[in-house]
């Protein structure tokens, strides 16, 4: 997978823990538990993926980053399932690609599990509910959490999109 000449989306390494926390301190965004990022990776059922310079290795060469969630429960409105998490492109980065790039290569994963992917988002966030409708993400709920996601101003949105044809 490729946002083009100059970057790369894979998985994530256990070792670029410590990469994935400077983009979020670079984005200025809370930092998530090193240990917990750490067992995302590990874990079969989820994805995580970097987007990295070509050719650069260490601090700084991560451009940024995302993640899967899956839930093997319902909660009210949000079914069990797999969920987009976040996406933290570094900020000299962005608007170029790289999220489009992180989010196609979550929901490719995702497709070859499940024929539904969900996403939550703050009901504030226009700009990425917009950008989420390009793979088909439609509105199926609003609440004051799902799962153990709470908004800022107390309405967020779930959203599915489907995939076209049978699994793989």
């Amino acid at each position: 997978m490729s946002t083009g000449p100059t970057a790369e989306v894979r998985p994530a390494k256990r070792s670029e823990v410590a990469d994935i926390l400077d983009v979020e301190a670079q984005a200025a965004r809370s930092l998530p538990d090193a240990a917990r990022l750490a067992a995302a990776i590990d874990d079969d059922g989820r994805l995580v993926v970097v987007a990295s310079a070509h050719g650069t290795s260490g601090a700084g060469s991560l451009l940024g980053w995302g993640k899967t969630h899956f839930w093997d429960h319902d909660d009210g409105a949000a079914p069990e399932g797999h969920y987009l998490g976040g996406v933290t492109v570094r900020p000299e980065h962005r608007r170029g690609g790289i999220g489009t790039a992180l989010t196609q290569a979550r929901l490719d994963w995702i497709w070859q599990r499940a024929p539904e992917a969900w996403y939550v988002v703050n009901a504030s966030n226009v700009a990425s509910i917009e950008l989420h409708r390009r793979w088909g993400f439609v509105e199926v709920a609003r609440a004051s959490s799902f799962h153990t996601t709470t908004f800022d101003g107390g309405v967020g949105i779930l959203m599915r999109a489907r995939r076209s044809g049978p699994l793989p």
